[in-house]
């Protein structure tokens, strides 16, 4: 997900921090790099070809933890393969402008590769297809920036959120069997995330059974916790029945969920992503709460590696993966217990992903 604005916790990243990897000698399996030329790396994996390169990453809008975590889950993929033998980082702080100035720097610059979060969507093809005409192996990921595969950039890999909202409703049918009155939230006005995610839920649910109320397609909350709350005040004060919340950002949730308590009303099932502080909270408050329950989604980290196999692969003549969308996983069910029940781990900090592959410690020490 996007999540340009979100403000769950403010961290400072460098504008371009430029990071020579330590592993570029050696993966993290002990292979050592290969000459140019060949194909494959002895001990890396399939997507790491023999001929060296230097890559760049830059986000839109780097400061939060959810992209911290990324940038930190896509160095560690960059990590495994030798033939990387530098990598720079630009964040582009949310203004459009500078992040169109990384592109071209980074372009500038040299790098072999380059894989692109385009938060501003269509306003970056420019810069997506300039990159592209220059000869850098161009990978945007995660928000769709328009144009096509091999024209406009190299490849787009996306997230699958069609999937994640019928993970959604499969569970809201289970759950709230004889239907009910559900609010749906998502980012900005328009966004893709969330029109591909009211699509699967609609696809699943009954419309006979399941009604969605509020703002159509979605509430728009831009990700922020104080949109957030601000819209879920005014919902709660404008529909008396709420059997179900959907949201495309949990973390973001919990300023506002105590609305609920504040006007002696349960809190109701809630269908969202993860994040500790969102398990957390269900914790604390699920025995005030009859009709609470919680079931999560990976929040999605991890689509950053597969941007980084797919960039890496195409410039190093590795193999590509074999999708170009990241498919998020089920992850906590509150009722079923499966694929795991809610899990709070109250000794690491509440902005952490316990989805991702990093673990939760290492996460951890990316906030200090």
């Amino acid at each position: 997900m996007s999540r340009p604005n979100t403000a769950i916790r403010v961290l400072a990243v460098s504008s371009v921090a430029a990071l020579a990897l330590a592993a570029c000698g050696s993966s993290s399996d002990g292979a050592s790099p290969a000459a140019s030329g060949g194909s494959t790396v002895s001990g890396a994996p399939s997507w790491c070809g023999s001929k060296q390169i230097t890559l760049g990453l830059t986000d839109g809008f780097g400061g939060n933890s959810w992209r911290l975590v990324t940038t930190a889950s896509a160095k560690d993929e960059i990590a495994k393969c030798p033939s990387v033998t530098s990598f720079t980082y630009a964040d582009g702080q949310g203004d459009t402008q500078k992040a169109i100035s990384d592109i071209q720097g980074l372009v500038a610059k040299g790098v072999n590769a380059l894989v692109v979060f385009p938060d501003a969507g269509n306003a970056m093809l420019p810069a997506l297809q300039s990159a592209k005409e220059a000869g850098v192996t161009t990978v945007p990921y995660r928000v769709n920036p328009g144009g096509a595969d091999g024209k406009d950039y190299d490849v787009w890999v996306g997230a699958d959120f069609v999937t994640d909202g019928k993970n959604w409703a499969d569970w809201l049918t289970k759950t709230l069997p004889s239907g009910g009155n559900i609010l749906f939230l998502s980012g900005p006005a328009g966004n893709s995330q969330g029109l591909d995610e009211l699509k699967g839920m609609k696809e699943v649910l009954d419309p006979g059974k399941y009604t969605f109320i509020g703002q159509a397609p979605f509430e728009v909350t831009n990700w922020d916790p104080a949109k957030t709350q601000q819209v879920l005040s005014a919902a709660i004060a404008k529909y008396p029945k709420i059997d179900a919340i959907v949201s495309d950002f949990g973390p973001s949730l919990v300023g506002a969920l105590p609305e609920f308590e504040k006007s002696q009303r349960s809190i109701p099932a809630l269908a969202t992503s993860d994040g500790n502080v969102l398990s957390c909270f269900y914790e604390a408050h699920k025995a005030q709460n009859p009709d609470f329950k919680l079931f999560t989604v990976a929040t999605g980290n991890d689509n950053a590696r597969l941007a980084v196999q797919w960039a890496v692969a195409l410039a190093t003549g590795g193999t590509p993966p074999a999708s170009k969308q990241f498919k998020a996983p089920a992850f906590e069910d509150s009722v079923g217990g499966k694929p795991s029940p809610v899990t709070c781990k109250k000794d690491l900090p509440g902005d952490i992903y316990l989805s991702a592959q990093m673990a939760g410690q290492d996460q951890a020490k990316l906030l200090k």
